[in-house]
């Protein structure tokens, strides 16, 4: 049977926030029926403002659940320095999870989330040797015959005609060779505020596996990038016995909510897991 998940990012509550694709998202998301919603990242457009905490924490609510959701670098406090050094995600655990490295199952799919935001940098991201060990050991628990999906906030490359200047998480190549030694099929990523699907032997063609990339754009903010300027999209992705069927949505203004726009179909490529 299909397992259909609903793929939004960057909600960025505060000054860039959109209330009206908000309200159409909340309406679609329940007309859709997503089987999980996963939000990767940035939920707050400053994590020092309580006030912003609580309409992405309202937000979330009222989404559909079962729900997947990780941490962005927009959910570390920016002004606040001593917390942005010691406690960077006191607030995002208080406010939308105490969980870090989350996992949702269901009969032959499991979803990992990871942590790739810190308090050291302001844009970038990292997985750092803690989270590697979590996700790790979480992805050891799921043989071959289990469609492998990975969440986290940052890329691990940037869209061939991205022309603004971001960063892939620093320790790319590192996060590359992890996924394909535990033979992961889809790793979802947010940040970049555009729409985007590739593979990660376009990076580094070598290796045995290969994950598929499936970025979204920002759903609920007015900083579209590149050809999503100034528009709101997520993802459906729809996982079948022999692949992802991935949709990009963009909202319509014209009353129409988030409509199909572009269409992948990715085939599963099986590869034995590495035995530890």
């Amino acid at each position: 049977m299909a397992f259909r998940i609903l793929h939004i990012s960057d909600i960025h509550t505060g000054p860039p926030f959109n209330p009206a694709a908000a309200e159409r998202l909340i309406a679609d998301a329940h007309a859709l029926k997503p089987d999980l919603v996963v939000i990767s990242g940035d939920f707050v457009q400053r994590a020092d403002f309580a006030a912003q905490w609580r309409a992405a924490r309202a937000l979330r609510e009222r989404l559909p659940q079962p729900q997947l959701v990780v941490a962005g670098n927009h959910d570390v406090p920016l002004f606040h320095l001593h917390e942005r050094l010691f406690t960077p995600l006191r607030r995002y655990r208080q406010q939308i999870s105490p969980d870090l490295n989350p996992v949702f199952t269901a009969p032959g799919l499991a979803v990992i989330g990871a942590c790739t935001a810190h308090g050291l940098t302001v844009d970038g991201g990292k997985l750092y040797p803690r989270q590697i060990a979590a996700l790790r050991e979480r992805l050891a628990r799921f043989g071959s015959d289990i469609y492998k999906i990975v969440v986290w906030h940052h890329p691990v490359a940037l869209p061939p005609t991205y022309r603004r200047k971001r960063v892939t998480i620093t320790n790319a190549a590192e996060a590359i060779r992890l996924l394909d030694e535990y033979a992961v099929d889809l790793l979802l990523c947010g940040h970049l505020h555009t729409s985007f699907v590739g593979n990660t032997r376009d990076i580094m063609p070598g290796l045995r596996h290969g994950t598929y990339i499936v970025q979204s754009g920002t759903t609920t903010s007015r900083r579209g990038h590149g050809d999503e300027h100034g528009a709101n999209t997520c993802n459906l992705i729809t996982i079948e016995h022999d692949g992802a069927r991935v949709q990009h949505l963009r909202l319509d203004h014209h009353g129409e909510g988030f409509q199909p726009v572009a269409e992948h179909w990715l085939p599963r490529r099986t590869t034995p897991v590495a035995q530890h």
